[in-house]
């Protein structure tokens, strides 16, 4: 049930004493603001906004590290009933000209009446920030701050739409998905549900990017609205040293987080068996695996790493989700004590057909499928096949969404709006099927490999590929090329070492892989 009108409407109604975001950096290292100390810098933040021209219904554009500064920046946007958008921060792990193209691209499609950088953002890229001639660029300065002007009592114009998060990548590649008040709440109030939240006993960690969309809303917005404290590590510190999510959920006696499928190896991999049991994971209700295609390896390897933290049985769930729908489609059912459903089908008939046939668990030649749970309230999906018709349970479509969170179109893009929903159906991209109403998500329809005539799901292949010990996790990419004198696609594997000394055994690595893939696929 939604209890507020507007966002800003929900923060103004928490506990001003309740802790809300700390921002942990190392043990040494904390900085926790109450609601109401966030209430008096977001404030601040709409009064520098104010007095630099922002009226309701202008863009703001967020460019500015991870943390409590560019969280209130983006609700003091809000509170005067202007529209902001977080951007991703520029690091040395994503590639320049990707990164200049991609900012050049959504500042420009925003025309935003702000934009806000920190005082360290590079100058070698501020020429590629897109600004119009009436937009103004904002430093924050040393204290994180807009502008020293009182907090003030802001007009109330909330109402329409909340802010533009982005779809597809990163910088978002200009596909601008403007939410509003009550499409997000409506979203909360599902997630609120079938999370079963306890704001007086939960606790949610997070080390996910603000602008992508499990970051932003599993792990801002909700806890702002249902006022339950939020513990924030950097993505980039996480990367380097993910063992620290196991010592800040210990610490802070975490109760949720969402978590890519990659994170549920990541972890354990980089966990030294000798340390897992020093940490406490008995306040651990629910973790949540979404944005990838789930998979049950990697949820066991979790749940093995660490039960002996106290990790406790079911507590690994699924969910399905896209920015166009807010956060999520699906959840899994956090009743059922064995974690999501889980079943077998014959590999070789699903890959020539698209069809699920049951097979024994861990027959040769099987391959086991998580479900990403049942649609929330008020969701409805179809599968369909390339030509449009819907599809029965056991057969693989692209999966299309109607909902009550769905947004209306991508900003400022009707072209690709056309292409996205039609006739009142978003079409997601993304393949999967049905079985006794939950939802199996096998990948994306536009990565999909045909290799003589059979389908070949790349994320099959990069998880075998990425369960050899000499690759880096998370880091292989499989994909299709077309070779005009096969007259079919070639599979290409790229994948990342461990170390560079591994170079010398390449050959070997090389040929224990595809001999994996054609073991477990049939393919070379």
């Amino acid at each position: 049930m939604v209890r507020y009108s507007n966002l800003i409407e929900a923060l103004d109604a928490a506990p001003g004493d309740r802790p809300f975001v700390t921002a942990w950096v190392n043990e040494d290292e904390q900085d926790t603001v109450t609601f109401a100390e966030f209430r008096r810098r977001a404030r601040l933040q709409a009064g520098g906004l104010r007095a630099n021209g922002v009226t309701g219904g202008d863009r703001v554009i967020i460019i500015v590290p991870q943390g409590i500064p560019a969280m209130t920046v983006f609700v003091g946007t809000m509170m005067l009933g202007a529209i902001p958008a977080l951007i991703a921060y520029p690091n040395d792990k994503v590639d320049p000209s990707k990164y200049r193209f991609g900012v050049a691209g959504v500042t420009a499609n925003l025309n935003a009446k702000v934009v806000v950088i920190d005082q360290e953002f590079p100058d070698e890229i501020l020429g590629h920030v897109s600004l119009g001639e009436e937009t103004r660029l904002l430093r924050i300065d040393g204290g994180g701050f807009l502008g020293q002007e009182e907090p003030l009592t802001f007009p109330d114009q909330r109402d329409g739409v909340a802010f533009i998060q982005h779809s597809a990548g990163t910088t978002g590649l200009q596909k601008g998905v403007a939410l509003t008040h009550a499409a997000v709440l409506r979203q909360l109030a599902h997630l609120s549900q079938g999370l079963k939240i306890d704001s007086a006993t939960d606790r949610i960690y997070s080390w996910l990017p603000l602008y992508h969309d499990m970051g932003l809303i599993g792990c801002f917005m909700l806890p702002m609205v249902y006022h339950i404290p939020l513990v924030m590590q950097s993505p980039l510190d996480w990367v380097m040293h993910p063992e620290t999510m196991l010592q800040v959920m210990s610490e802070h006696k975490c109760t949720l987080a969402w978590l890519p499928n990659f994170a549920f190896q990541f972890v354990p991999r980089r966990t030294r068996p000798s340390r897992r049991a020093q940490y406490d994971l008995t306040s651990v209700r629910v973790l949540i695996n979404s944005a990838e295609p789930v998979r049950t390896s990697s949820m066991q390897e979790f749940q093995n790493a660490f039960a002996p933290a106290g990790l406790k049985a079911g507590a690994l769930q699924s969910s399905y989700g896209t920015a166009e729908n807010v956060l999520a489609i699906t959840l899994s059912d956090l009743d059922q004590p064995t974690g999501p459903t889980r079943i077998w089908a014959d590999g070789r008939e699903f890959r020539n057909s698209h069809r699920v046939v049951p097979a024994a668990d861990g027959s040769t030649g099987s391959v086991c499928f998580t479900s990403s749970g049942r649609l929330l309230p008020n969701h409805e999906i179809r599968i369909v096949s390339d030509s449009g018709a819907s599809l029965g349970e056991h057969q693989t479509g692209e999966i299309l969404l109607k909902s009550d969170c769905l947004f209306d179109g991508y900003y400022n893009r009707a072209d690709l709006t056309a292409k996205a929903i039609v006739d009142g159906w978003y079409y997601t991209g993304d393949l999967g099927f049905l079985v006794d109403e939950e939802l199996f998500v096998v990948g994306r329809k536009k990565d999909l490999i045909i290799v003589g005539g059979e389908n070949i799901y790349p994320h099959d292949i990069e998880e075998i590929a990425g369960s050899h010990r000499a690759v880096h996790d998370g880091r292989v990419i499989a994909m299709g090329m077309y070779n005009p004198e096969l007259g079919t696609e070639e599979i290409i594997i790229v994948a990342e070492i461990e170390s560079q000394d591994l170079l010398a055994n390449i050959v070997e690595i090389e040929r224990e892989i595809r001999s994996q893939v054609v073991a477990a696929l049939g393919v070379s």
